[in-house]
């Protein structure tokens, strides 16, 4: 039997020596040839692409990479470095000369990128059919869509072709999917993964999402994924959040507000599946839906929806021919959407979001279907925009109220088709929601994905994207240190790579220590009188991180520094004592600036 993708199984075959990264490509492409569905894929990486990626890998310590030789998807909606993205239109699509930052973290952290796949086109759906590349097949039942709009990536993850993938959510297009494919579907708080170099839907709620076999998984990819980013506008840190409670209060509609669509099964299993909630040791108490379905409302029958044309505008304005059908008509549907209409949106979901505030207090997480029932291809076909309309009831509203989800199998059906539910909680409670999900799995049983592989033991501790420590830590360097200066091999020796250029906060004074070799600066807080100064933030190893500032001179010393983001990081400081006899330089705004003074 083929071995499985899941990272347990495969951080234990490169230990024993049974696998190697060269070996994996060879199976993966053997196991894609096999699958024989070009509908998951929109670019498929060569065997010689790929070499690359493993070669490079093998001349690495494994040990350093927590996602080794870990093969991953990517939705072709997200940049990855020469590879075209194309957001499902042909017409639209763009080679990227750098990868989404969300994908280069993986990159850095030893993943291999399969290749991108297919969705419904400019995300727009959650059925999966929506694209001119074709469907892929959901891998248990050819009849049922995949789900969307990330339906490549799901299937890719389901049939065994990839570890994990990423795709994205705005409506729920990082859930339905994995409802459908019998997987975790992982959405973390918006701005938790960059969404730069993403092609926007709407983006003040987009999110990038991470479909994997366990929770586990899932928990491990974020842990490498979350990064601050200060070129993302829509970039969040991550706020500090409160241990779950010893016993926790799951909320789940009342009876009358569950709605499955005249689908007997559905209704079935999820009731019945109820009573696990209990036995893991958590409260069941009953909400009132209501303020999150009408939020779920608002997000196609609402203002946000103009959101899509204010993405695809300009291009909508050349190549309108290009869209499918469908897509086109969602977006032409948004074109004459007033200021006032959006106004009136944001009070509509303020209401709504009190009302929920209030349902909060009943509870510590939310339980839910995934999706009210699966559907057919045909079906969709027959009734395109009135079925996905239906899919989003259960997922719709996450993003609009700020709330982060899991969503994990719960059994397969009579008709042998996946059922998921997604366990929803407030923004920054990944914890809770990991923990509670990985234990709710591990009850369900059953096989990773489509394949014939039993979901893995379940680990004694909880997974969790967030506790565990840091795998990297970022530094503002400010003077010799800076790319291309004599001590920058100091931090590229230690694998350390550039993230970021910018400035400090306005609250900084910048000067040149006397007798210094290499010159150096100091930057020093200051009360009053401060100003921005030019630094350069670099993402270093933890490992690497002790040497480093062993090596690091007195008086300077490694503290806080604060960006004109606002984000704090640790950063190159000098001691006040030493600025005695330096010359005060802050009018240059930057070390490179003063160097530079009399060139």
């Amino acid at each position: 039997m083929p071995f499985s993708l899941d990272l347990a199984a495969l951080r234990a075959a490169y230990a024993d020596g049974s696998l190697t990264p060269t070996a994996l490509v060879d199976e993966l492409l053997r196991r894609i040839a096999t699958h024989a569905d070009p509908a998951v894929w929109i670019r498929l990486l060569s065997r010689d692409e790929l070499l690359v990626h493993a070669r490079r890998l093998e001349s690495l310590d494994r040990s350093t990479l927590p996602l080794y030789g870990v093969p991953f998807a990517i939705k072709d909606n997200i940049d990855l470095t020469g590879v075209p993205t194309t957001a499902g239109c042909p017409e639209f699509a763009y080679t990227p000369a750098d990868s989404a930052p969300v994908v280069q973290r993986l990159l850095d952290a030893g993943a291999i990128p399969v290749g991108k796949t297919n969705l419904d086109q400019f995300a727009t759906g959650l059925v999966g059919v929506r694209s001119p590349y074709g469907v892929p097949r959901n891998p248990f039942r050819a009849d049922l869509i995949p789900g969307g709009s990330s339906s490549g990536s799901a299937v890719a993850v389901a049939a065994g072709l990839a570890s994990f993938s990423l795709g994205t959510d705005t409506a729920g297009s990082g859930r339905i999917p994995a409802g459908l494919n019998n997987l975790v579907g992982f959405k973390l708080t918006k701005g938790a993964l960059s969404t730069r170099g993403v092609v926007p839907a709407c983006r003040s709620l987009d999110c990038v999402s991470i479909f994997a076999l366990t929770c586990g998984d899932a928990a491990d990819v974020a842990r490498v994924a979350e990064a601050f980013d200060p070129e993302d506008s829509f970039s969040r840190s991550r706020a500090t959040t409160t241990s779950a409670p010893a016993s926790l209060r799951v909320g789940v509609p009342e009876p009358t507000a569950l709605e499955f669509f005249g689908d007997a099964e559905a209704e079935r299993l999820f009731r019945e599946n109820l009573s696990r909630i209990t036995a893991l040791g958590a409260q069941l108490v009953e909400i009132d839906f209501s303020p999150f379905r009408e939020a779920a409302a608002l997000l196609y029958q609402g203002p946000w929806v103009a959101e899509r044309w204010a993405a695809l505008r300009a291009f909508h304005q050349k190549n309108a021919d290009a869209f499918f059908p469908v897509t086109r008509k969602i977006v032409e549907g948004a074109a004459n959407l007033s200021a006032a209409d959006t106004f009136e949106g944001f009070y509509r979901l303020a209401a709504l979001a009190r009302r929920a505030a209030a349902e909060w207090e009943k509870m510590d997480v939310l339980l839910v279907p995934t999706a009210p029932r699966p559907y057919t291809v045909a079906e969709v076909a027959a009734e395109p925009l009135l079925l996905n309309t239906r899919l989003g009831t259960y997922t719709n509203f996450v993003n609009l109220l700020d709330l982060a989800a899991l969503a994990v199998p719960a059994g397969i059906r009579r008709d042998g088709a996946p059922w998921g539910v997604t366990f929803i909680a407030p923004a920054w409670s990944e914890p809770t929601l990991l923990a509670l999900a990985a234990r709710w799995h591990a009850a369900i049983g059953g096989k990773l994905g489509a394949t014939s592989h039993p979901l893995p033991p379940a680990p004694s501790s909880p997974p969790t994207a967030t506790t565990a420590a840091p795998t990297t830590i970022q530094l503002a360097v400010v003077g010799a240190h800076l790319s291309g200066l004599p001590l920058n091999h100091q931090l590229t020796d230690r694998g350390a790579r550039l993230v970021w250029s910018g400035n400090t906060a306005p609250v900084y004074r910048l000067h040149a220590l006397p007798n210094s070799t290499p010159p150096k600066p100091g930057l020093v807080r200051v009360a009053d009188g401060g100003a921005s100064i030019a630094v350069e933030v670099w993402e270093l190893p933890v490992a690497a991180f002790g040497s480093f500032v062993a090596a690091v001179p007195s008086p300077l010393c490694i503290g806080t520094v604060v960006l004109a983001t606002g984000e704090s990081v640790k950063g190159f400081l000098c001691e006040p004592a030493a600025l005695a006899g330096a010359e005060d330089i802050t009018r240059f705004g930057g070390w490179r600036a003063y160097l530079a003074r009399s060139v």
